[in-house]
């Protein structure tokens, strides 16, 4: 590849140091502003459009982590920093979050943290349920050990990051459920995830042994036959004793209240019923 390629792979972004290093001659260098490229300081080139998270980490000697670096590996996060936050252990610059710790090897073009890294800052720097999220969909999506993430923080001696660690639940298939994890665990609500009952098949969460709760996606009823399929697993579920409450994402982040309202509602019934 030819160093404009590269220098395209890197996110648009690079040092100097890192196009000589990866075997281009300072030659190259020249033929990059010869193409286009600016340099909006010493020993810094960058392509016209380059990603501004990607610029300023290349300005700080840093690296993009924590939430800043959630898009770059698909990782959960429902809102993206009102500040950058960069790995970098050294003592220069301001005006972003500073992850100091660096224990992995980082992005091998662009200037992103390691997954591994960015779920542990995240770990230590985010509340839950974000830190959560996070570290959840790096276990799902990245294979990143959940016994490397608490090697780690024990060596840091992270009581918080450890205790949300510890409450970290891998079924959790989305954002939302996480989310919807945290309400029920903060609301002292014990449930099941990801239950398999015959004849219904696998729900999102079993509560008490008879309430399920089921959050329903974006993309939820999008085709008739999904509508039919969902109407029948509802009337088997009531047909069986179940009884169902269904959410959408929105219910969940912006109505947590009448969610727990509902919930015990459902729950204090049947055990009123029982007694």
């Amino acid at each position: 590849m030819d160093i404009l390629e590269y220098l395209q792979k890197a996110g648009g972004v690079a040092r100097s140091a890192q196009l000589l290093h990866a075997g281009f001659s300072r030659r190259d260098l020249l033929r990059l502003r010869e193409s286009g490229a600016s340099q909006p300081r010493r020993g810094v080139f960058a392509l016209p459009g380059c990603d501004e998270d990607y610029q300023a980490a290349i300005r700080h000697n840093g690296r993009l982590s924590c939430a800043s670096a959630a898009a770059h590996y698909g990782l959960w996060l429902r809102q993206p920093p009102s500040r950058l936050h960069l790995a970098c252990n050294h003592g220069h610059g301001s005006g972003f979050v500073r992850h100091r710790t660096v224990r992995f090897e980082g992005h091998p073009f662009a200037p992103v943290a390691a997954v591994e890294d960015v779920a542990l800052h995240a770990l230590g720097c985010l509340p839950p349920p974000a830190s959560t999220a996070m570290a959840t969909s790096a276990i799902r999506l990245h294979g990143v050990s959940p016994e490397l993430l608490v090697h780690h923080l024990r060596a840091d001696r992270s009581g918080t990051a450890l205790r949300v660690l510890r409450e970290l639940d891998v079924r959790a298939e989305s954002i939302v459920e996480v989310d919807a994890q945290h309400l029920f665990r903060s609301n002292g609500i014990d449930y099941e995830a990801q239950v398999f009952l015959p004849g219904i098949g696998r729900v999102d969460f079993l509560l008490d042994g008879f309430l399920i709760v089921e959050i329903d996606g974006f993309a939820f009823h999008s085709k008739r036959e999904d509508m039919l399929r969902d109407r029948n697993r509802n009337n088997t579920s009531t047909v069986n004793g179940y009884s169902v409450l269904r959410y959408m994402p929105e219910h969940v982040w912006f109505s947590p209240d009448q969610v727990m309202a509902e919930i015990r509602t459902v729950l204090a019934a049947r055990h009123f019923t029982a007694h």
